[in-house]
């Protein structure tokens, strides 16, 4: 009997060690299909994101972006054990795991009473180590956040162990530094020290006190502790007296850390002598809050900023490698200039806003950008007029036209009749298209390009755009960053073209730097989160775009200094009031049908600049306003105060100039004329390309609003069909009529492609990096 008991236990005790082996086998092998690798670790930050900080020129920072994850605002910016505070290591691992530096990722301890809860069938608690906190709250994320399972802490320890085998343990304590949530920030959730230390003590990880670290530790288990500060101060008491018995402090740093007066934002504590807590009141729960974007300065700028990181390197990496460090072109003695002109501007058409924009045009570097007028200490609102707004640009269009005109072969001393004029039009009243002067003020005479563009006549203007043709004209100011609009003819250039003030300052450029076109750029240099060098535009020097030959920009330059200079008010000078001090001043104004929309493009030796004033949503503005009168002098302003401290310095001008008296000095006294030596004749080499037949049929588009009160003209991305951004290239751009309340639905990709950038140019890269061997140049490109 006794024998077949135990002949029948040996076989139990087999069958069953049999079936925990199948049933072990079984898991396992379900687990290793489920596990996540844990080798992921080494990527936390791109998966969980984290804040890229953003720079001016001159190292002073001017904001954060800030990561989401699914719809909430994360803020985190990782941080290394060497940046942070040693009161905070020793309270951290006192409190959560003080046999840290003894165990593989499992606490035979803390294991112990995790089997005792299984067995007994109770719930599964949290991981008692660092390290099962740290993958629970990483590689487990998303299965922590569903009902808590044996199988998802066995899980657990496998990685934790998998992860103690991978990693050191200073690597797996700064990254669980880093990925601690902290509490509700407001319109963000606190993630990691930095944002801690941010939040509850307006301080860096570094500067924490023994108190403050203390503090932040009991938090940790449950940050609406917060709320309860009379519930903190026991745990305080006893986390120290763990410090002092751990070794991290001593008895006397213990004393002295509560007798501190810890005083968490939004808290009013008071305490005696002894450390004890008399009162303890919250007066602000919001105080310890931190913006969804943090942005010190100049926030249009900022979002430009973000596109183009957005657009050149993709979202992830913006938002996740530890978040990145960029530094941008922006000067803030510039941006100072324009948020001072743009507070200061008193003389706008009622319910008119404006925006500005200021580059270096011998690098496209936009140097400052409001969006909108500056009033008080009112933050702006978000919409950014100077890169997102598409305004008609008027005449300040002319000065293109004009250029292209003297690229062909003509002079400054080249004349038109000044007199009406009608041509054939397909969808014109009447069938002709019959363009005015502005007030319809017409002198009935033949005068020189110089006189027509210092008075800004549009009969003149016309003529000369029909006589070189529209697809040349057309052709070239595609090359300098502008898009014609579909349909329309000669009432371009009169300025029935939409584009944006930054990108006026661009085109402007090439008149004072030679002739070289620049996409307007905001990023100088970007960074890792460790200092890995992703992009320096240092190390990948461009070629502008030659659109002009140095002795045609100089010519184009010469007549936008004539607008400025040849004519005062009483002669009929529109832009004299842009001028300032001793610098040279060159520059257009301009004004769109309506009047709705005002402008002034101008250029010194040192900046080029826009200024555009209407009315957010569009709309006529009173007619007794000029741009003359109202942009010039902000314009004017800001350049000032950015040239502060400058140097005085003149245009340079190229070989092969001359310079003749204006045929017409009852008109222009005093007036000198550039024109071109002509050992220089081929400095003028664009050629005039024929029009498509029929070559004096056009269809006109004069942009005025529509009659629709419920529509508006937007600017979309051809390839997308969203609204276009400054950095859409201009050949993707096209014109449509949406209704208000569509207009939501075409809102920029916020996940586009990663731009492609430009090849550098060979002999550049050579001389950066100090090449030498060869003297032969670069022949420029045909204009």
């Amino acid at each position: 009997m006794v024998l077949r008991f135990l002949k029948f236990l040996t076989s139990f005790v087999l069958a069953a060690l049999v079936a925990a082996l199948g049933v072990a086998t079984t898991y396992g092998l379900k687990w290793g299909r489920e596990l996540p690798d844990y080798r992921e670790l080494d990527n936390l930050t791109r998966s969980l994101g984290s804040e890229t900080r953003i720079f001016a020129r001159d190292g002073a920072p001017l904001g954060s972006l800030i990561p989401k994850v699914g719809d909430q605002a994360i803020s985190r910016t990782i941080v290394t054990l060497n940046e942070i505070s040693p009161f905070m290591l020793g309270a951290l691992i006192s409190n959560e795991d003080r046999r840290f530096f003894e165990h593989y990722g499992l606490d035979p301890y803390g294991l112990g009473r995790q089997v005792q809860r299984v067995a007994r069938g109770d719930s599964v608690q949290g991981g008692s180590t660092l390290t099962n906190q740290l993958v629970k709250n990483t590689l487990l994320l998303d299965e922590y956040q569903q009902a808590r399972t044996p199988d998802r802490k066995f899980k657990e320890w496998i990685l934790s162990v998998q992860v103690e085998r991978s990693f050191t343990k200073s690597e797996i304590l700064q990254t669980y530094l880093n990925t601690i949530y902290w509490g509700d920030g407001g319109p963000v959730e606190l993630y990691g020290i930095y944002s801690a230390a941010q939040a509850y003590f307006r301080t860096t990880p570094k500067d924490l006190t023994l108190g403050q670290a203390a503090y932040l530790t009991v938090l940790v288990p449950n940050a609406g502790r917060y709320f309860r500060y009379e519930e903190v101060r026991p745990l305080m008491r006893v986390l120290l007296s763990r410090m002092v018995e751990d070794g991290w402090i001593t008895q006397a740093q213990m004393d002295a850390a509560w007798r501190e007066k810890v005083q968490p934002r939004g808290w009013q504590v008071t305490y005696d002598d002894a450390g004890n807590v008399k009162s303890a009141k919250l007066v602000d729960r919001t105080a310890k809050e931190l913006k969804a974007v943090v942005t010190t300065r100049a926030p249009h700028f900022t979002q430009q900023v973000e596109q183009e990181l957005v657009r050149r390197f993709g979202r992830d990496v913006v938002y996740g490698s530890g978040g990145l460090r960029v530094y941008t072109t922006l000067d803030p003695k510039v941006q100072s200039a324009a948020e001072t002109a743009s507070r200061e501007a008193t003389g706008l058409p009622p319910g008119a806003t404006l925006a500005a924009t200021v580059i270096n045009p011998y690098n496209g570097e936009v140097l400052g950008m409001i969006g909108q007028k500056l009033r008080g200490t009112e933050p702006p609102a978000a919409w950014n007029n100077a890169a997102q707004g598409q305004r008609q640009i008027g005449s300040t269009i002319k000065p293109l036209l004009y250029t292209t005109a003297l690229s062909t072969g003509l002079s400054q001393s080249h004349r038109e009749e000044d007199r009406p004029v009608s041509f054939p039009c397909t969808g014109c009243k009447n069938g002709v298209y019959e363009p005015k002067n502005f007030e319809g003020a017409t002198t009935y005479r033949d005068m020189t390009i110089r006189e027509a563009l210092d008075r800004s006549l549009n009969l003149v203007t016309v003529r000369l755009a029909d006589r070189i043709g529209l697809q040349t004209f057309f052709g070239k100011i595609r090359e300098i960053g502008l898009q014609t609009n579909d349909g329309t003819g000669l009432a371009a250039a009169l300025g029935a073209v939409e584009t944006t003030p930054v990108k006026m300052a661009a085109a402007y450029a090439p008149f004072v730097n030679g002739g070289l076109y620049r996409t307007p750029r905001y990023i100088t240099r970007v960074t890792d989160a460790r200092g890995a060098v992703l992009f320096d535009v240092n190390s990948q020097p461009m070629q502008g775009k030659r659109v002009w030959t140095p002795q045609v920009a100089w010519l184009g330059l010469d007549m936008i200094r004539g607008v400025v200079n040849d004519l005062n008010e009483a002669q009929g000078g529109l832009a004299g009031r842009a001028k300032f001090g001793e610098w040279p001043v060159a520059g257009k104004t301009g004004t769109s049908n309506g009047p709705k929309d005002f402008w002034f493009v101008g250029t010194t030796p040192l900046y080029t600049g826009s200024v555009w004033v209407g009315r957010q949503q569009g709309g006529d503005m009173p007619i007794n306003y000029y741009s003359g009168y109202v942009n010039a002098p902000i314009w004017r302003r800001m350049m000032e105060l950015a040239h502060q401290g400058q140097a005085l310095r003149q245009f340079s001008e190229p070989p092969g100039i001359q310079y003749v008296d204006a045929p017409d000095q009852q008109f222009l006294p005093n007036v000198k004329l550039a024109v071109l030596d002509p050992n220089y004749r081929d400095a003028a080499n664009t050629e005039v390309q024929a029009d498509a037949p029929p070559p004096t049929l056009y269809r006109e588009t004069t942009y005025r609003p529509g009659s629709d009160p419920d529509s508006v003209l937007v600017s979309l991305d051809r390839t997308t069909n969203r609204l276009a951004t400054e950095f859409t290239p201009p050949q993707n751009i096209v014109q449509r009529r949406v209704q208000l309340e569509d207009l939501p639905g075409y809102a920029p990709d916020e996940s586009p492609a990663p731009l492609q950038d430009e090849q550098p140019d060979p002999e550049a890269v050579k001389a950066a990096k100090g090449v030498t061997g060869t003297t032969q140049s670069v022949p420029p490109a045909a204009p």
